[in-house]
């Protein structure tokens, strides 16, 4: 990012009076805690640097060409392309209602309305939406928003430390075990697995169930891959659980290592940023 994108790192401990309730969930459910939460100050100027750059047209081009020009209007459509830019873009999250109110609905009055006789070509939506984009940008220079950024990517590292050390992989698991209901037999059910995958989730470096879409399906495949392979009936001994548990995230990761899945998540910050008084 250039420098008009000024930005320093904090902790999560320095950090929670400034950074609203979505960002937090994120840092609690995925960051630990020397990972950097980076705070973003989105003048307009790296905006601007975007839209002069020799990439902004073939990048608005890819994104044009998966609108339906014939449906919906010239402002509707640099809506949409407006939801495809991200921070990288110098472009502030727009699911913050003071973004959207303050810098983009001022800027999509700059828009000219077209009047239907001829259909909607994508030489006009460029030039419209460089319009709307030269004018966000200077609302930015008028009035910076400050973005929290964090980032994580899900490499697989943390499964293989986990799995490195037999003993805290298999402290987790006696100790989620004994509290599983067992059968006469001491059986404990296979529906029970994805329980004990998750009491070792968090040392193995996963997020929790719901937080990232393309995880949860990952880890939902190998946990009825690896049930099918298993001969056992629908109760198994503890131990086999235990080596379905294992085996199960020696599958996501090497997933994950052959392809690592990276989130971001963004929050415009509206309290100060100075430490408040006690």
């Amino acid at each position: 990012m250039s420098s008009g994108m000024e930005n320093k790192q904090t902790s999560q401990t320095e950090f929670p009076d400034v950074v609203s309730d979505d960002l937090l969930g994120m840092a609690t459910g995925l960051k630990r805690e020397r990972d950097p939460i980076v705070i973003l100050r989105m003048d307009g100027e790296d905006l601007l640097e975007f839209i002069n750059s020799a990439r902004f047209e073939p990048e608005l081009i890819s994104i044009f060409s998966q609108l339906d020009m014939a449906e919906g209007s010239i402002l509707d459509h640099i809506t949409k392309t407006l939801q495809q830019l991200t921070v990288d873009h110098g472009m502030p999250p727009l699911s913050d209602s003071w973004v959207v109110s303050n810098i983009v609905e001022p800027s999509l009055q700059c828009v000219v309305k077209h009047d239907g006789e001829y259909p909607i070509t994508q030489e006009m939506l460029f030039e419209q939406f460089k319009k709307v984009a030269e004018r966000l940008a200077q609302l930015l220079n008028e009035q910076p928003v400050i973005v929290a950024h964090s980032e994580q990517t899900f490499d697989g590292s943390g499964i293989r430390r986990l799995l490195s050390n037999s003993f805290e992989i298999n402290k987790i698991l006696e100790g989620t075990l004994r509290d599983l209901p067992k059968d006469q037999n001491g059986k404990v059910s296979k529906e029970y697995v994805p329980v004990a995958l998750g009491s070792v989730g968090r040392s193995a470096g996963l997020p929790p169930v719901g937080v990232v879409d393309q995880m949860d399906n990952m880890v939902e495949e190998a946990i009825q891959i690896k049930i099918h392979e298993t001969d056992e009936g629908k109760m198994i001994e503890g131990e086999i659980l235990k080596k379905l548990v294992m085996d199960i995230l020696e599958n996501i990761m090497l997933q994950l290592e052959g392809n690592p899945i990276s989130i971001s998540s963004n929050s415009v910050v509206h309290e100060p940023l100075s430490s408040p008084s006690t």
